[in-house]
């Protein structure tokens, strides 16, 4: 696991930044250095900021006001006021804290864009930043205050603000607790910042984004699961799994449908459900469309995520501030490129494939327990129906989380509501999009969760059948988790959480992968 980022100010167009990085710093600590390039282009950038508060000409968030107010031409000696009282107010949110995964990522991203040296600020500003990240302090940001345009402005202004050494941080209870006792514990020294510096540290599409990379990271581990459940669902229904041959795919080439059905015959290969039911005697001439249609659902989320991955490194590759600094030419220019639009498309577009991958996921659980249509499988696969519902209301749990998902798959990069007196009259709502999308990822580990649950024990319910080796190692991490197999009613909850913490921490995935080698 990489413990140290380094970042540099990188070409444009381009970032050394990956999405595994952002991984690291975001969930797991590891640290970040400027390299001697980053503190080169900073004071370039500065150079210019510098320059241009000097002269008499007023320029747009150096000297004068911002947004709706940007007519009014402020004198010197007021700037350091006008930072102070731009980070202040704008640090308006409301609601539960945001999770601090989502806030250290906003703040390396927002961090990268600093040390380009396009923003103008002084290499201190960069420095406090990342002494912040390595110290694992994480600014109390809230769940409401950001319209996506310009940018994230509201939850960067929380951070901003523990910058100066205002505002709150996230204590070790996962409370909001003062920031300056905090910063003076770590030997961190406030920033008093100069002019352009507020405006850099808040003018960026940096929330969004980081909600997305991870987005990207969970959800392509989450299609290799869903491959995972398929196939025992496919063994658990005694379906076939000659729909999945590659020269079927061929014709229709759509890569991510190619690799959905490659998983899906690497997982069943060597399946002894399956080969019970291969011979002349078997009846069945078609599967149902959620097992049989299962790559080409995956597959169309699959090659979903492929856009979006494209979209954020775009992204990732940006400057976005405003105004910018364009080293070089001595200058600074106004532009529209906080504008979240394109991070807020894809981060609709997932919530979508999200929302559908749960539910085929669904249905197929719900033909394992329905004694009309699960092949001789005990309805509910209760142990004695009638005594027992078996597995009835996990499958309710599931229905519930598909049908938040379809809400959830409501776009709200169509949604716009003027604001700051009609100057910012369209905005993305991305980092909406990018709320939604985490809670529909969560969801769709739970469903998942309970599919991988109602599979397995429908597998054991066909022994002496044996499973094919790939779902046969996932049924084994959840009987080591305490997640039971066919008996008696007992409660279910507990045993639905051990699955799903099996399923977060990555050890089904791990099992699987160990047995039939890596899934695409």
């Amino acid at each position: 696991m990489t413990t140290t980022v380094q970042l540099g100010p990188g070409a444009i167009g381009h970032t050394d930044l990956s999405f595994a990085e952002i991984e690291a710093v975001a969930r797991h600590g590891a640290r970040v250095e400027l390299s001697p390039a980053a503190l080169a282009a900073l004071g370039q950038g500065r150079s210019t900021v510098d320059k241009l508060a000097a002269a008499p000409t007023p320029a747009y968030g150096i000297s004068t006001g911002f947004g709706a107010l940007a007519t009014r031409h402020i004198d010197p000696e007021s700037r350091a006021a006008l930072q102070r009282s731009l980070i202040r107010s704008h640090a308006a949110g409301m609601g539960a804290l945001v999770e601090p995964e989502v806030v250290r990522a906003l703040m390396l991203l927002r961090l990268k864009t600093l040390v380009s040296g396009h923003t103008g600020v002084r290499p201190v500003v960069a420095e406090t930043m990342a002494a912040l990240l390595n110290s694992g302090i994480t600014p109390a940001v809230r769940e409401y205050g950001s319209l996506g345009c310009s940018g994230d402005l509201s939850p960067l202004a929380h951070v901003a603000l523990v910058l100066m050494g205002e505002g709150e941080v996230i204590d070790e209870d996962g409370k909001p607790a003062d920031a300056a006792p905090v910063l003076a514990e770590h030997d961190i020294t406030p920033l008093v910042l100069e002019p352009k510096e507020g405006l850099a540290l808040i003018n960026g599409t940096d929330g969004m984004l980081g909600m997305l990379v991870l987005a990207l990271r969970d959800f392509d581990r989450l299609l290799k699961l869903a491959d995972v459940t398929a196939a025992m669902s496919v063994e658990a229904q005694l379906g076939t799994d000659r729909v999945f041959l590659p020269e079927l795919h061929a014709i229709r080439p759509h890569p991510g449908q190619a690799a959905s059905a490659a998983n899906l015959l690497t997982l069943l290969k060597d399946s002894g459900v399956v080969a019970s039911h291969r011979g002349p005697d078997c009846n069945r001439v078609q599967d149902a469309y959620s097992l049989r249609c299962a790559p080409q659902v995956a597959g169309a989320a699959r090659d979903t995520l492929a856009h979006a991955t494209l979209v954020a490194e775009r992204e990732l590759a940006s400057i976005i501030d405003n105004p910018v600094v364009l080293l070089g030419e001595d200058r600074v220019e106004s532009n529209g490129n906080f504008h979240g639009a394109p991070v807020a498309f894809v981060l609709d577009f997932l919530a979508i494939a999200a929302a559908e991958v749960g539910s085929i996921a669904e249905r197929r659980t719900d033909r394992m327990l329905d004694v009309a249509r699960s092949h001789g499988l005990p309805p509910f696969l209760a142990d004695d129906p009638g005594v027992d519902s078996g597995l009835m209301i996990a499958q309710y749990t599931q229905a519930a989380l598909v049908s938040e998902n379809k809400r959830l798959a409501n776009p709200a990069s169509v949604d716009s509501i003027p604001s700051s007196a009609m100057q910012e009259d369209h905005v993305s709502m991305g980092w909406s999009a990018a709320r939604k999308l985490r809670t529909a990822l969560d969801n769709l580990t739970r469903i998942l969760t309970i599919e991988l649950v109602t599979a397995a024990r429908a597998l054991d319910m066909r022994a002496p059948l044996k499973p094919a080796p790939g779902t046969a190692a996932a049924i084994a991490v959840l009987r080591q988790r305490g997640v039971s197999g066919p008996g008696p009613d007992r409660y279910l909850s507990i045993e639905l959480r051990a699955a799903e913490d099996a399923v977060c921490d990555g050890s089904v995935l791990a099992a699987v992968e160990e047995a039939v080698g890596a899934l695409r």
